[in-house]
């Protein structure tokens, strides 16, 4: 089952890449967080709520329960909180999918909402899951470029990929 190992590699480098995140920005003020830079979303925080709000509902599609409420304005951000929703949804997916046969991986899912109409298939909304917080991700290292954070952890494919069962990768 090739495309099922596909699937959880993405998601297990998403879950690692969340955690080098946190364990990155976890010393740094939250100033620097909430500092405002022109970007796609004003700041490191906004920006990491908006992955989890993503993500989130994406799963929601994939879990073909699309009832998430995206919250498009939001004034009152606790780094704690988005982390451990992130985390956590993370690894709720890794071990949903670690449960799903290729019948269920292939399995289409319509959407249709305000942005947009479309009916994928599980994975493939797993590859925009994963694809679309990376793209913010380096948002995020941009943003905090601009203030002056140039201590942004490597998260590269290839590197987690080769490197994946060596434990003091993780530690």
């Amino acid at each position: 089952m090739y495309l099922k190992q596909i699937i959880l590699n993405s998601l297990e480098y998403n879950l690692w890449v969340n955690e080098q995140y946190y364990k990155w920005l976890s010393d740094k003020s939250d100033i620097l967080l909430t500092t405002h830079v022109e970007s796609s979303f004003s700041s490191i925080l906004h920006t990491l709520h908006h992955i989890l709000q993503t993500q989130e509902y994406w799963w929601s599609v994939i879990k073909e329960q699309q009832d998430i409420a995206v919250e498009r304005e939001v004034t009152d951000l606790d780094r704690g909180q988005i982390f451990d929703s992130l985390i956590g949804s993370s690894r709720l997916l890794v071990s949903y999918f670690k449960e799903l046969d290729q019948e269920e991986l292939l399995k289409t899912v319509e959407i249709k909402n305000e942005w947009f109409t479309c009916n994928f298939s599980k994975f493939e909304y797993v590859q925009q899951l994963t694809y679309h917080a990376a793209y913010h991700r380096g948002q995020v290292v941009t943003i905090g470029r601009a203030l002056g954070v140039v201590d942004a952890p490597l998260t590269d494919y290839n590197f987690w990929n080769l490197y994946k069962d060596r434990v003091d990768m993780f530690a």
